[in-house]
């Protein structure tokens, strides 16, 4: 008959409770003596058991029975019975014997709640005459108990097919007992991820279908926490604020926080409240105007998601991305932290492989990432509506002057982000006019060059031009408007390109009169450019051009990328004027 026996002032699993919710008058036993109060509690309820000769007392609490190292008095360790193989020191965090002795050996205990319990057991195997009485002796080569502080590296996980075991490696031995003992809880809870059937090659998830909760309706759901940190200008920050309401989740069931520290995105938190507020009515947000720093910020969302009814809390930056496909779930296994370096940081786990090649539930404690990510991007812009530009071919693509062809380019909401309807004007000129510098950065944007060389552009350009195998390398590229009080228009010019490709973002008519592209050679001119599409010409020797006047409320500048927004361009006003991107293309 085994009673298994521990002392704690809170709730644990498996086993007796001694001082369930006492008050602990033990001292700080994590950085000095003490622990005393223990023994108390153990003298007391042994008295029950002191006459029942078939009982086995197996008494755990926060330490292992053996480590080696001598604590808390190292005088006395020369006094410890010599041994050849194994841990050589007694420690009070595990012991086990037969109800009566151990009823005996308790009711010794004639001091103060705060006096140190492991110093009291060691005195009485110490005494050679009660280390006989008792018939004491110590688990040296860890047969039933397992301490790791000190012997971390000793203990590896002994797979079988139906459940998993700790070994010892350094005396071949299965410990039954396993304590994290001093700085060991991670190691500890690592452990805990396998043993005894926490996960096995045969059962899987031991413990993922228990406690299951029926949710017959959605005020059954868990709440859940979601904090929102804007903490720099963050491209498509839109689509992520509207991604926050398309989850697959009641938005009754969330509590929001949002904290923004940046003066761009006021007004898209602000246009994001006024269309959603009605689902978040009990939303936090936090505006730069309060001068919040990150870990206050962090704190506090912390602290407000500390409702009796919330289960999960969860923190995200907007650099990141929410999950979009549900499908890729089984791929962020590379994204957990299994473990930290002394210093804090990452640090790669033994079970990383297997965390990464996931063989059925796993039940797991692990770090996450200060930044949530995905390995999916979910491209929510489309280029076009039109999805027949890729099979463009010189006969269909639309020709108004010889070898200028017009295809489709952008969407009605990828032109408003190029050519939003605010910001700053830092500048001003045009490429032919010296009136303007060019700032340094942007036009290396790689990733954005991608949509030139090898997803659209490129592809394009072999179809209209046959025989022309482009690099497509642009060395400039910026943004131009024009006015009539200040550029009414651009004189005849050659392009420095091999070829051009103009981009329009406005619509002629209603932004702006007049404008255009006139290609002097042939007598043609481009008049119209759509917006969204793309005009492309050669750009040196046969396509000499000049710009149009434009006739009413326009101005003419160009600007170099100076922002994150997620293209190449700074954001500027458009209202009637005649606006339009250029790529000069090799």
């Amino acid at each position: 008959d085994l009673l298994v026996i521990t002392a704690a002032t809170e709730e644990t699993d498996g086993s007796g409770v001694l001082g369930l919710g006492e008050e602990w008058k033990g001292g700080d036993v994590a950085k000095t003596v003490g622990g005393g109060q223990k023994v108390r509690w153990l003298k007391k309820e042994l008295l029950r058991h002191k006459d029942d000769q078939n009982k086995v007392v197996l008494f755990v609490d926060s330490y292992d029975v053996i480590f080696g190292f001598c604590w808390p008095d190292q005088k006395l360790a020369s006094k410890y019975p010599t041994v050849h193989s194994g841990k050589r020191y007694l420690n009070s965090g595990g012991f086990m014997g037969f109800a009566p002795e151990m009823a005996a050996l308790v009711q010794q205990w004639k001091y103060k709640d705060n006096d140190d319990d492991q110093l009291f057991y060691t005195r009485i195997y110490l005494d050679k005459a009660q280390r006989t009485k008792y018939n004491m002796t110590l688990d040296h080569r860890s047969r039933i108990f397992q301490n790791l502080n000190g012997a971390v590296d000793e203990v590896v996980l002994k797979f079988e097919r139906a459940k998993v075991r700790a070994r010892n490696v350094a005396y071949d031995t299965l410990p039954v007992i396993i304590h994290g003992n001093g700085p060991t809880k991670l190691q500890l809870n690592y452990l805990g991820n396998y043993v005894p059937a926490s996960w096995t090659y045969e059962g899987g998830c031991g413990g993922c279908d228990d406690d299951l909760l029926l949710l017959d309706d959605d005020e059954q759901l868990p709440l859940v926490y979601v904090a929102v940190f804007i903490l720099k200008p963050t491209p498509f920050i839109e689509e992520f604020l509207d991604r926050l309401t398309s989850m697959n989740y009641p938005a009754s069931r969330i509590r929001l926080f949002i904290h923004n520290n940046v003066v761009y995105h006021e007004r898209h938190v602000d246009s994001f409240w006024q269309k959603h507020k009605a689902l978040f009515p009990e939303a936090v947000l936090i505006g730069p105007e309060e001068n919040l720093p990150e870990a206050q910020a962090r704190t506090m969302a912390v602290f407000l998601s500390e409702d009796p009814g919330c289960i999960i809390s969860f923190q995200q930056s907007t650099q990141t991305s929410l999950l979009t496909n549900p499908d890729n779930r089984s791929a962020l296994g590379g994204n957990f932290w299994g473990a930290l370096s002394p210093e804090g940081f990452y640090s790669r786990s033994e079970d990383y492989s297997r965390s990464c090649r996931p063989r059925g539930r796993k039940s797991t404690t692990h770090y996450s990432p200060t930044k949530p990510y995905t390995l999916y991007h979910p491209h929510t812009l489309p280029l076009h509506t039109n999805t027949d530009i890729l099979v463009l071919t010189a006969p269909l693509s639309p020709q108004p002057c010889q070898d200028v062809y017009w295809f489709p380019a952008f969407s009605e909401e990828n032109v408003r982000r190029p050519g939003g309807d605010d910001g700053g004007i830092n500048g001003s000129g045009s490429p032919e006019e010296d009136t303007g510098t060019a700032s340094a950065g942007g036009y290396e944007n790689k990733e954005w060059l991608k949509f030139l060389k090898r997803l659209y552009l490129t592809p394009v350009t072999e179809e209209l031009y046959p025989g022309y195998y482009p690099k497509a390398q642009a060395v400039m590229n910026f943004v131009v408007r024009y006015r009539p009080d200040e550029q009414p228009s651009l004189r005849p010019h050659h392009d420095s390109s091999t070829f051009t490709v103009n981009i329009a973002l406005n619509s002629k008519n209603i932004d702006y009169e007049g404008g255009g592209c006139r290609f002097l050679r042939y007598s043609c001119s481009v008049e119209a450019p759509r917006k969204g599409w793309s005009f492309m010409h050669p750009g040196r020797l046969t396509h000499y051009h000049e710009g149009l006047p434009t006739t009413s409320g326009t101005v003419t500048s160009w600007f170099p990328s100076s922002t994150p927004e997620p293209f190449p361009w700074r954001r500027f006003r458009m209202s009637q004027c005649f606006c339009f991107y250029r790529f000069f293309m090799k």
